[in-house]
């Protein structure tokens, strides 16, 4: 049986390794979880006797199959939470992500399946991202962030890259979220802010921002 401590190491190393392709240093999997490198050393020579990834001294880690096959599991758990707490619990976005860190863990399976049935098989969850299907199968976003959109194009917002509170409540503030059209009206070379424009609405909006929300071009 897998322990809730493994797959959020498992979960952490598919995101920090583009969904499990690449390898990941293990200081990158510390900084992650917030916690000790000897602790991710001693996890991951764990996960390796249990044939869920590759640990190579010095160079890192890299899911097998069968990890990434469960840290796709967590994370359609962890979106289809996402969604049946905004549909239907009436939390808004940026409440979301820390009830479902707990809720990604259920083991159910029937319960994750009738849950996606009940919402009638969402494709993604309420901050744009996709969710895998029983298969582990998801279509790709074709996405740009906003740091590398082309100025004078307009583009409309399909997803964000930082999903915290603060992150959230900050758009909010502005009026931007899914499906909000932004045109692109400058890009400051000094700080790489970039000055958009929300219907009527301009707004200057910061490098980090910029950097964590994606786009699509009308």
């Amino acid at each position: 049986m897998i322990t809730l401590t493994e797959e959020n190491y498992i979960k952490a190393i598919y995101h920090l390794g583009n969904y499990g392709k690449d390898i990941v240093n293990t200081n990158a999997i510390a900084d992650a979880l917030n916690t000790k490198a000897s602790s991710v050393t001693d996890m991951v020579k764990k996960l390796a006797d249990k044939d869920y990834l590759n640990y190579k001294k010095y160079q890192g880690v890299k899911l097998k199959k069968s990890g990434i096959n469960v840290a796709v599991n967590i994370v359609r758990k962890h979106r289809l939470w996402e969604v049946f707490l905004v549909e239907k619990l009436n939390f808004t976005w940026d409440e979301v992500h820390e009830v479902a860190e707990h809720l990604e863990h259920i083991k159910s399976e029937k319960l994750v399946n009738e849950l996606d049935a009940f919402l009638e098989f969402p494709t993604h969850d309420p901050h744009g991202d996709p969710i895998p299907d029983k298969d582990g199968k998801f279509n790709k976003i074709e996405k740009t962030a906003l740091s590398h959109a082309t100025v004078g194009m307009v583009y409309k917002c399909i997803g964000v890259e930082d999903s915290s509170t603060n992150f959230l409540q900050y758009l909010d503030s502005n009026s931007i979220g899914l499906g909000t059209t932004i045109e692109i009206i400058h890009k400051e070379l000094f700080d790489n802010s970039v000055k958009i424009k929300l219907n009527t609405t301009e707004l200057v909006v910061s490098q980090n921002v910029a950097k964590n929300l994606y786009l699509k071009i009308l």
